[in-house]
């Protein structure tokens, strides 16, 4: 292991290999992890750094992910492996033009993309697509830790704008070639069909890759929670305004808005929920700021849902409250600090 290390810093200080100096250390850093230590108290034990951070998220993706492949075959490698590709390359570049190590965070962002895309996707709408979230939603913010708003969302946004009729009528159902512009929400939003519950949590349904197993999907924002990767006032506020609100909406209008475990069990709700919405750079860092912005992404979810031309609000929730993360956070701590009075 020694002999390892001391090769990658032999390679990290060779005047030919110093432009690929952020490449090298990335990848030492992968394969023998992070030496640095404290010199004297105080420390800290078990933080939750980027790396650690990162590989949870990951892990707790999986179960979506695999379901995915099971689902559609080697089309969801594909557009795993081009979105991981593309996405690296964007990111390798601001890497080498900053000079600075290249950002674990594009390991996540690079699986949550093709997860949120239909399974019909071109793979060159998918390259444009996170190209576009990278670049957009993140380096031109800074970096990983800057970004004002979710990569992924950004780039999903993007070509849900520009390419509105491949990335709204065309879905397919897993195990099927059959392509269809129906999704649970669309079939109630036109006729008011419930499709059933359990298909929605078997993932027999048509829908975005990562969504449709969301008995893994709640698993995995489980596991986040217990391993305190995610935080739950997020979740459990965007859950629960969604269920709270489509309850007395349901009651006051059966015939515009779904009941609530449709609600919740049908579209991205559970994975946005677990996956994007608790992005700890994107949402607010306060405890009542994380209250007020899972219930912000709540009510926005449903008017969108039920008041709006689009069948899934989301993205959108998530990225509009995204934009109001920093104010939420300042207005908290206005509340809670108030400057005393000479």
């Amino acid at each position: 292991m020694k002999r390892l290390r001391s090769l990658f810093e032999a390679l990290a200080k060779a005047r030919l290999l110093r432009p690929l100096k952020p490449v090298i250390h990335t990848i030492a850093g992968i394969l023998l992890g992070n030496r640095e230590t404290t010199t004297e108290a105080p420390h800290i034990r078990d933080h939750i750094e980027i790396k650690r951070y990162m590989s949870m998220v990951i892990l707790a993706m999986a179960p979506a992910a695999v379901a995915a492949v099971v689902f559609y075959g080697w089309r969801a490698v594909a557009m795993i492996a081009v979105s991981y590709v593309v996405g690296g390359i964007v990111e390798v570049a601001f890497a080498l033009i900053r000079k600075k190590e290249i950002e674990e965070g594009f390991l996540v962002t690079g699986l949550i993309f093709p997860l949120i895309l239909p399974p019909t996707a071109p793979l060159w709408m998918v390259a444009v697509g996170i190209a576009f979230g990278v670049f957009f939603g993140k380096e031109v913010f800074g970096g990983t830790g800057r970004n004002i708003f979710n990569p992924a969302l950004v780039g999903r946004i993007f070509i849900t704008i520009a390419f509105p009729e491949l990335m709204s009528a065309r879905w397919q159902k897993p195990f099927t070639d059959a392509v269809t512009a129906a999704t649970p929400l669309g079939l109630f939003k036109s006729g008011r069909e419930l499709t059933p519950l359990v298909d929605l949590l078997l993932g027999q349904v048509t829908g975005s890759m990562g969504e449709l197993f969301r008995l893994g999907v709640i698993a995995g924002g489980l596991f986040l929670i217990l391993t305190r990767v995610a935080n739950w006032r997020v979740p459990l506020t965007y859950l629960g305004s969604v269920a709270l609100l489509s309850w007395i909406g349901n009651l006051a209008m059966p015939d515009l808005i779904a009941p609530p475990q449709f609600q919740l069990l049908a579209g991205g709700l559970l994975f946005g929920a677990m996956f994007m919405a608790t992005d700890p750079v994107s949402s607010p860092s306060t405890k009542a700021g994380k209250w007020i912005f899972g219930v912000g992404c709540g009510i926005v979810t449903l008017l969108i849902r039920h008041f709006s031309g689009f069948g899934e609000g989301v993205m959108f929730s998530i990225l509009f409250m995204n934009a109001f993360a920093p104010l939420i956070d300042t207005l908290v701590l206005n509340v809670k600090y108030r400057t005393a009075k000479v």
